[in-house]
């Protein structure tokens, strides 16, 4: 199964803001799930920690690339669900 969640043409500011907030929504999560991480191995906890800091770098390379941006930005995104 594909959700479609984002496919479109945005200014800059629009992509800009769009893509840090989905982003911001992964990395409360991943620090959720680290505060409940009790009685779990610390290789979890450092597996989102690791994930967390990856997620932050991204969004640091997205502010360089688009950041005096005038063209419209193509934003794509989708997820793909799989029963394993």
């Amino acid at each position: 199964m594909e959700i479609k969640l984002i496919k479109g043409n945005f200014d800059a500011l629009e992509a800009k803001e769009l893509i840090t907030s989905l982003v911001h929504i992964k990395i409360k999560y991943l620090e959720n799930k680290i505060k409940l991480i009790e009685g779990h191995s610390e290789e979890d906890m450092k597996m989102r920690e690791k994930r967390i800091i990856e997620l932050q770098n991204e969004l640091k390379k997205l502010n360089e690339l688009i950041r005096f941006q005038q063209k419209q930005v193509e934003v794509n995104a989708h997820i793909e669900v799989s029963l394993v």
